[in-house]
């Protein structure tokens, strides 16, 4: 007997108990996109390695260990993308969308980095996200971070999310920091681990980041990069901090909190939960104003966060989400009525656009079809058989609450519909 194929480790299947929460998530994620002015960008999934190389950075963990790399069948390299700004950069310079203009996109869709899979991190993962271009005040990072505040709010979790803010400065003063940086840590190289000394030697910003609990008292003594910021860098963090007090939007200044991807520059921001786990942020970002001159464009100045979709829902209280089982399911007895059913099941979606509806398929007893009726969830169940067709006639039972079915005329099922379901089918969703 063949082996049983199932998912790649890493790999997760979203199933149909499970989509629900997914496409509510989505729809609140579009609601607020076109609230706030956001137009859509649809990205390739599969980029050139050297894209990645150039702008997320080569000594970074994504692009030394985690990216899903290989030759085609032309001998280039190409990858799997691990995040969407670097693609969403590389468009917007091949099609001339920032250049001397302003622009605010959003995208959505899969992401791979080969890590060691555990609860909040995938090796295939979906993540949105929003990218502002062409606006260089504190305020386009501030506005943000509203969109942010207002999704937690409609998805009902602002109670389990904090934010944390704070400034890694232009290149210039991170040289400088660095520097510091490694002369405070290098009298303490023995207690770094192997990947802690790798980092030490490439990008030592990323120690403050660590998750070596016997590093943490360490890193907690350490000089901040808070000192080694020049006044228009100063100046811009506390634009943003005010910017979000006047709000009521309140947050953490982590003087701690730097980015994995060495195209992050100014202010970066980060949304966290209470868990211990090292998977506790569910949307980052910052500004990446040096990232478009990287990749040999004019410069612009640009902001944007990214949004973990596993994350976010794994906080989620599936009671909020709104409900999708069916309203009606539609049983028929008979050759004449299972024909018919089809007719006037397509009739009924056309008046009730919102109306959810499954009609059985196939010859099976009243037994087996109300059994599935029951399974499937729905509120109602619409009884045909070739007498009641002949007599132009249904019968209506109500599957949820002891109640004795009806008798209808099929020329007044629509408005007994209309009236007695628990739901506006002409509302917008």
């Amino acid at each position: 007997m063949n082996k049983m194929i199932n998912a790649l480790r890493g790999m997760h299947d979203v199933l149909p108990h499970q989509t629900p929460t997914w496409q509510w998530v989505e729809r609140c994620l579009m609601q607020l996109c076109d609230a706030y002015g956001y137009q859509a960008i649809r990205l390739p999934i599969l980029e050139q390695t050297e894209l990645f190389q150039r702008s997320v950075g080569s000594h970074t963990d994504i692009v030394s260990k985690e990216m899903y790399s290989f030759n085609d069948r032309d001998k280039r390299s190409i990858t799997l993308r691990p995040e969407g700004t670097a693609g969403c950069v590389r468009a917007c310079i091949q099609h001339g969308l920032i250049y001397n203009q302003s622009r605010r996109l959003y995208y959505l869709g899969p992401m791979f980095r080969h890590e060691r899979p555990q609860k909040g991190r995938y090796r295939q993962f979906w993540q949105f996200g929003l990218e502002a271009f062409g606006m260089m005040d504190a305020d386009i990072e501030a506005e943000q971070l509203l969109f942010t505040s207002r999704l937690w709010a409609l998805l009902g979790i602002q109670e389990k999310l904090s934010l944390q803010v704070n400034s890694i400065g232009t290149t210039t003063e991170r040289l400088h920091y660095r520097q510091v940086l490694i002369d405070y840590f290098e009298p303490h190289i023995k207690q770094l681990s192997e990947t802690e000394q790798q980092r030490l030697k490439h990008n030592p910003l990323r120690l403050l980041d660590s998750k070596q609990e016997s590093l943490h008292e360490l890193i907690k003594q350490a000089p901040k990069l808070t000192d080694y910021l020049g006044k228009i860098s100063q100046e811009h963090f506390q634009s943003l901090c005010q910017h979000l007090s006047d709000h009521g939007i309140l947050y953490q200044h982590n003087p701690c909190l730097v980015r994995g991807l060495d195209y992050y520059s100014g202010n970066v921001v980060e949304w966290v939960t209470e868990s211990s786990t090292a998977q506790n942020a569910v949307c980052a970002g910052g500004r990446y104003d040096d990232l478009i001159t990287k990749l040999q464009a004019h410069p612009t100045p640009a902001f944007g966060l990214s949004i973990g979709l596993e994350r976010i829902i794994n906080l989620i209280d599936t009671a909020q989400v709104p409900e999708t089982l069916p309203h009606l399911y539609f049983i028929s007895l008979g050759v004449i009525a299972r024909k018919a059913s089809l007719r006037l099941t397509e009739d009924l979606r056309t008046a009730l656009p919102k109306l959810r509806l499954i009609r059985h398929s196939g010859a099976h007893s009243i037994k087996q079809q109300m059994k599935r009726a029951d399974q499937s969830g729905a509120i109602y169940a619409c009884l045909l058989d070739d007498d009641d067709y002949t007599q132009r006639r249904v019968i209506l039972k109500h599957l949820r609450k002891e109640q004795p079915q009806i008798k209808l005329p099929l020329g007044k099922l629509t408005d007994h519909l209309k009236s007695c379901l628990e739901f506006n089918p002409h509302a917008s969703t």
